[in-house]
């Protein structure tokens, strides 16, 4: 916690907040609030932290509009809980990110969606023509708590930090002036919720690896490429029920398919057996 709460990288963390903008959390306060709020406030909070004593607020619920017609949750932080966050992101990070998979591309340093598209075209061209297209079900709203904590707490040994990632967690949302509790999910809209659908999921990179499959991730988005339909189906199937298993998430069978790489698509690109062909998402 002293690492998170060191003046460089308080600092360094509300620039980030500032760049990002954003709206407002529940409190109403802007980033342009911020720095005036923090000069009056910050030592009693500064003390919380280290006390282990501070209390998030609720996050705003805001539903986006999907291409498919549904909508997806979002959930603003206050302006104060994305500082903090991100604080707690720029010391977590480092840390983690280098024992991530090498087939893991989202939200993560110096890694991009057209590196994990260019990794799919080599998987392609290597004449592995089927994918195993795999969507997770709602995945950041049904992160189960007990099982991602479980993985924080073996990086992690800062109770303080333990406790404050977990009050994150169960922080709730308001809707409609409505308090709603948080039993599942990461809320996406806090900066530290990538990382964490990152730690949780790093587990299903490891397991396609001691599998020997060829996949990409980009989030909660995993494509794995297979040499036929056949292989397909079993490795969908299988990796249905290791998920359920040992990370409690369900693919989502509607959305989810083993077909030919040039009929789906993967992070709004197409696929030839030759060429990656630009498309809309």
């Amino acid at each position: 916690m002293e690492r998170v709460l060191e003046r460089g990288n308080l600092f360094r963390a509300l620039q980030k907040v500032q760049r990002n903008k954003g709206g407002a959390g529940i409190d109403g306060m802007t980033v342009d609030d911020l720095p005036a709020f923090l000069k009056l406030h910050w030592p009693s909070i500064k003390e919380q932290l280290i006390n282990g004593n501070y209390q998030p607020k609720a996050v705003k619920r805001v539903l986006i509009p999907k291409s498919d017609g549904s909508k997806r949750k979002l959930g603003i932080p206050t302006v104060l809980d994305r500082l903090i966050q991100q604080a707690l992101l720029q010391i977590l990070q480092p840390e983690w990110d280098q024992t991530f998979s090498h087939f893991s591309f989202g939200f993560r340093p110096r890694r991009s969606a057209h590196q994990a598209v260019k990794l799919s075209e080599i998987y392609v061209n290597d004449n592995r023509h089927w994918v195993v297209d795999m969507d997770l079900e709602k995945f950041f709203d049904k992160v189960n708590h007990d099982v991602l904590m479980h993985r924080v707490k073996q990086r992690v040994k800062d109770k303080r930090v333990l406790k404050l990632i977990n009050r994150y967690l169960n922080a709730g949302a308001l809707v409609n002036d409505q308090w709603v509790e948080a039993k599942e999910g990461t809320p996406q809209g806090g900066p530290l919720s990538p990382l964490l659908a990152n730690l949780l999921l790093d587990d299903l990179d490891k397991e396609l690896e001691s599998r020997d499959l060829k996949f990409v991730r980009y989030a909660d988005d995993c494509n794995i490429y297979v040499r036929s339909e056949r292989a397909g189906h079993r490795v969908l199937s299988s990796i249905t029920q290791w998920l359920k298993k040992q990370l409690k998430l369900t693919v989502n069978a509607n959305k989810s398919a083993v077909d030919r790489p040039w009929k789906r698509r993967f992070l709004g690109f197409t696929f030839t057996a030759r060429e990656a062909i630009n498309g809309s998402r």
